[in-house]
């Protein structure tokens, strides 16, 4: 299956993929502080085991952070 992860085409080889599974298999760190957006439009995270990736989807995993001092 070709993916567009994070704007790098990738093919993944694996049968069922899930947004769960290809957190797993792309080892991403802190997976409870990543959000996933799948074809443009936000995943809840209670959906990342049931929702079964596609070829030729778009997922982007997107870190926010907090913090900082602005204007100081």
């Amino acid at each position: 299956m070709e993916l567009t992860i994070n704007g790098k085409k990738e093919i993944i080889d694996k049968g069922k993929l899930t947004v769960g599974i290809l957190l797993k298999l792309k080892d991403i760190q802190m997976p409870e502080m990543v959000s996933v957006e799948l074809n443009g439009e936000i995943i809840d995270r209670k959906d990342y085991d049931k929702i079964e990736l596609q070829n030729s989807d778009i997922i982007e995993f997107l870190y926010f952070m907090g913090g900082g001092n602005y204007g100081n």
